[in-house]
């Protein structure tokens, strides 16, 4: 592959962002994530964001580190690790000039992604449409469509209702009971029971809905709003899950690496850069 077709901006670190971007560097290209100061993610252990606060972090044996300013972001791509650099307006664009822009933020609805980032600008679940503000729009909702490349139109709406795992959805999310700041009390990759104190939200505690693993809970110390999704219990109590990009990561990265090499291939056949105008 050329090397001007291998630079990719993710946006976002989190655990299906996360995926995908192992996907990616498993194929032979270079990634870069943009991140915000403070971000809320929910399955750590398999998360890049987590070099953001940690300064650098490994998921299946690929590493991230935490850079300041394009200068570094460079240097670490020399190094063969992954860059994240504090960015979340993609101010470092213009700069890089990358092949392609991965929006992966996963916040159900466009937060400044456009065509106009890269030659090529992939979005990942609702929010986005394809052939309008971005190039390709990846299913992200699990079921039969989970990881479909959409090349017009928009991926499913969002349903508010968890996937099930284990026979549970809505009772393994842990949510905050109100504003204010978290403070965990129980670590990732336990055991919990129905009923366990998981964290607090001030003086509010955070309670399990179910028996299983704490797969997944945001940074001690970051304030919070009510109802936002602060943890994860997985019922099938396997705690080598927590430690590895899920399925549902996979499904969706392999969705993101068939775009990009659609549109890769229609610059071959053509003999010429992809052009969407």
């Amino acid at each position: 592959m050329e090397r001007q077709n291998k630079l990719v901006v993710v946006r976002g670190g989190g655990d299906l962002a996360s995926g995908v971007v192992h996907r990616l560097i498993m194929s032979g290209f270079q990634v870069i994530i943009l991140e915000i100061e403070k971000p809320t993610v929910i399955r750590r252990t398999v998360a890049y964001a987590e070099a953001v606060f940690e300064g650098s972090f490994t998921v299946e044996g690929i590493k991230a580190m935490k850079v300041k300013g394009v200068s570094e972001v460079l240097q670490c791509l020399e190094t063969g690790i992954i860059p994240i650099l504090i960015d979340p307006d993609g101010e470092c664009l213009p700069a890089l000039k990358p092949k392609i822009v991965v929006d992966a933020i996963l916040a159900k609805r466009n937060l400044g992604t456009h065509r106009d980032m890269a030659p090529i600008v992939i979005g990942l679940g609702p929010g986005f449409c394809a052939g309008e503000d971005v190039d390709a729009v990846i299913e992200t909702n699990r079921g039969h469509n989970l990881g479909r490349v959409f090349l017009e139109g928009s991926a499913e709406p969002d349903t508010g209702v968890p996937g099930v795992i284990g026979g549970f959805d809505y009772q393994r999310i842990l949510r905050a009971p109100a504003d204010g700041v978290i403070r965990n009390v129980r670590e990732i990759c336990t055991n919990v029971k129905c009923g366990d104190i998981i964290a607090y939200v001030d003086d509010m505690p955070v309670i399990s809905g179910l028996d299983g693993v704490l797969r997944g809970l945001i940074t001690d110390g970051l304030p919070v709003k009510k109802n936002l999704k602060i943890g994860d219990v997985d019922p099938r109590c396997k705690i080598e899950y927590c430690y590895s990009i899920s399925d549902k990561a996979r499904a969706i990265g392999g969705g993101v690496l068939e775009a990009i090499l659609y549109f890769l291939s229609k610059e071959s056949e053509n003999g010429y850069e992809y052009s969407k105008h």
